[in-house]
């Protein structure tokens, strides 16, 4: 419709997550009739963050600097959150619930997928455990075979540190109607009941 050059950035923007061609073509179109008040800013910022941020060498979490703001904020409790990518630590931070450190893995166990523990941050996690500044470690790990096979692979490989290990609940959502949940949910969610 346009040349080479917009159905190749239209192309790139429907690979992005949660768009395809056709929110592609919108946002494209957009940002081409509102050149120096959304194109030329987000060209910026895209440039900017390219440059500067990089993974933190303490956690694996996202940032402009190393360590990470999490990572140098005294004031954080002494436990570590291990999670599978650097969106759940943000989806965690959004909860404003826990207040302590993380640990990114990038990534979980799979034998189908061909990852083993040696293509996961398990040995920088091991190194910050023999620090001996730590109180616990919570699993927050996905709810999937290959998320329970790296949480159990985790315990055993941890256990002995003098951490105490912990895992999310898991089981019934909020708003969630029981004659809908699958068995599998439902289980995990009889084994983890809490005292009314």
């Amino acid at each position: 419709m346009g040349g080479p050059e917009l159905d190749h950035l239209i192309g790139l923007f429907s690979h992005l997550p949660g768009l395809g061609p056709r929110s592609a073509r919108r946002i494209v179109l957009k940002l081409l009739t509102e050149r120096t008040t959304r194109m030329a800013p987000l060209i910026e910022a895209l440039q900017s963050v390219s440059a500067l941020v990089r993974s933190c060498a303490v956690c694996g979490n996202l940032d402009s600097t190393s360590p990470c703001a999490i990572c140098a904020d005294p004031t954080r409790e002494r436990r570590i959150c291990v999670v599978e990518q650097v969106s759940d630590l943000w989806a965690l931070e959004r909860t404003h619930s826990y207040r302590g450190a993380y640990h990114v893995l990038g990534g979980v166990l799979s034998a189908i997928g061909g990852r083993g523990p040696d293509d996961l941050r398990i040995a920088p996690l091991r190194a910050r455990l023999a620090e001996g500044q730590v109180e616990e470690v919570i699993l927050a790990l996905p709810a999937t075979v290959d998320g329970a096979t790296t949480a159990h692979f985790l315990a055993e490989t941890l256990h002995g540190l003098g951490v105490k290990l912990s895992r999310l609940a898991q089981g019934v959502p909020m708003g969630g109607a029981i004659d809908v949940l699958d068995e599998g949910t439902l289980a995990t969610a009889l084994r983890a009941r809490s005292p009314a």
